[in-house]
């Protein structure tokens, strides 16, 4: 059985966030004004001007299983002291008995979705189901598949997909 882990996060503590998207869903978690939360652009790369601020302090880099090579190689260059704390790992579930369900939009956070789906479902055939993907691995793995993309977050109009797909969904019926 597993041990429950406690830790007291002290008001000092600092979260370093990948976008705008992640730092909004991380305030909902934490009390905002007695925690220090960066935002950086994009990419994780952007937030390298904020690491050096604080380059003597220790990161714990919270991930999956799978991260992009970029992350490491972006704390070791500035020579930070991090740890990778892996919290959730990435699995293929079995979807194929959805095979005769249609979805007029199908949403992938991670090139592992693409690649569930195509493992799923290695005849699929996009016909009219939209395809809206979150960053840019997602988007290239899309791609490399031949499935063509509808809708695309982060953006800067566009910081979630929550907003993505509200935008989208907009400017469609807009048409008819």
């Amino acid at each position: 059985m597993a041990e429950e882990m406690r830790f007291k996060v002290p008001d000092t503590m600092r979260y370093f966030c990948q976008s705008e998207a992640v730092a909004f869903y991380l305030q909902k978690y934490v009390v905002y004004r007695k925690r220090k939360i960066y935002v950086g652009k994009i990419d994780f790369p952007d937030l390298a001007p904020l690491f050096k601020k604080y380059k003597e302090e220790k990161f714990l880099l919270p991930s999956s299983d799978v991260l992009k090579p970029e992350v490491p190689q972006t704390l070791d260059a500035l020579k930070l002291n991090w740890t990778r704390g892996i919290f959730y790992r990435t699995v293929m579930s079995d979807l194929s008995d959805l095979r005769d369900v249609y979805y007029d939009i199908l949403v992938f956070f991670s090139p592992a979705g693409i690649e569930s789906l195509k493992k799923n479902f290695p005849d699929f055939e996009q016909n009219n189901t939209r395809i809206a993907v979150f960053g840019n691995t997602t988007m290239e793995a899309a791609k490399r598949e031949n499935l063509r993309i509808d809708i695309k977050a982060p953006t800067p109009e566009a910081p979630s997909m929550t907003m993505a797909l509200h935008n989208y969904i907009k400017e469609v019926n807009k048409l008819k």
